[in-house]
């Protein structure tokens, strides 16, 4: 059952203020990622050890920061998990090379200044520890996944529909990572395997929104030939709205339900789930729709240069040869 009859509600009116508006977002999270130093990467990419500490009874962050300052150098303390969970997670950088038994070496640091503070009894429920050298070649990995995901994007759209709906898919990609990487610097997520993971999901989401759009505007080709390019794209994301709404609410509400309920492990992937479902729907509707019409029009102005000398020496000789007769 659709749940608007008949839209037709002007999308491409609004679409120089939403790319103003994502812009806007974007600069801004790159200005937030410049002042951090850099993207903040997770365990997965830095290399580092992280343990996960659970106390009888509640501790304060500050106070576990001073148990071990003396025993390790440069750590980051944050509540783990819900308050009345007493969870504590500790992460150290990596420093020094990767061999033996170093990379464990700062998690035996962690717990031997804990059992000497006065915190009280505690139980170590979680502990990771990733090297330098993994790291480097699982960011290196994941970047060449983006990639890859990115050029087999441009290829099947460009096959399937016009070059300039490729481009505007890519766009409209590129939109939804760069929003989604603001937002996680916003919120202070760490970019990590399960984060890519998330944004490659997205990445397939949002082109899968977009090409329902294109596969549309195809069909209004052939009945709306008349009609100007902006018309025909405006009309095509009205007749998918319902079926946008509806695949776009329901994976939002799944996913906002996996962010509230999943805990602390999958926090950074629905949270990202999240906001690239809904940046997703937005690009599609905006974004993408406005790079092909902008692309369309151009090429079509550039055409119309290209055949005017052509039809002006057409007019002229048409002209000579009515004085003739």
């Amino acid at each position: 059952m659709p749940i608007f009859k008949n839209p037709n509600f002007d999308f491409l009116k609004w679409r120089w203020t939403a790319v103003g508006l994502s812009a806007l977002i974007i600069l801004v999270g790159a200005g937030a990622v410049v002042n951090q130093g850099g993207l903040a990467f997770g365990i997965d990419f830095s290399g580092g050890t992280i343990v996960i500490v659970q106390f009888d009874s509640r501790v304060t962050e500050d106070a576990v920061r001073e148990a071990i300052a003396g025993a390790v150098g440069e750590s980051v303390v944050q509540q783990y998990g819900g308050p009345e969970a007493n969870e504590i997670m500790i992460r150290l950088p990596q420093s020094g090379p990767e061999q033996g038994t170093s990379l464990e070496a700062g998690a035996n640091a962690v717990v031997a200044a804990l059992e000497q503070s006065t915190l009280g009894g505690f139980t170590v429920v979680g502990q990771e520890l990733v090297g330098p050298v993994i790291g480097q070649e699982l960011q290196r990995r994941g970047v060449y996944a983006f990639l890859s995901a990115m050029v087999g994007i441009l290829v099947y759209v460009g096959f399937r529909f016009r070059f300039s709906f490729a481009v505007g898919a890519i766009i409209a990609v590129a939109h939804d990572i760069l929003v989604t990487l603001a937002m996680l610097t916003f919120f202070g997520f760490d970019l990590s395997l399960n984060v890519v993971a998330a944004m490659l999901t997205i990445t397939g989401y949002s082109v899968n929104d977009s090409i329902v759009v294109f596969d549309r505007v195809r069909e209004n080709m052939r009945s709306m030939r008349r009609d100007a390019f902006g018309t025909l794209v405006n009309a095509s994301i009205n007749q998918t709205l319902s079926r946008t709404i509806i695949t776009s609410g329901t994976t939002a509400f799944a996913v906002l339900a996996l962010f509230v309920f999943g805990g602390e492990v999958l926090s950074g992937f629905a949270f990202t789930m999240l906001v690239g479902v809904l940046s997703g729907t937005y690009s599609t509707i905006f974004i993408a729709a406005a790079v092909a019409i902008v692309i369309s029009e151009r090429r079509t102005a550039r055409r119309a240069q290209e055949l005017a000398p052509a039809i002006s020496k057409r007019k002229r000789r048409s002209r000579k040869s009515r004085v003739r007769v």
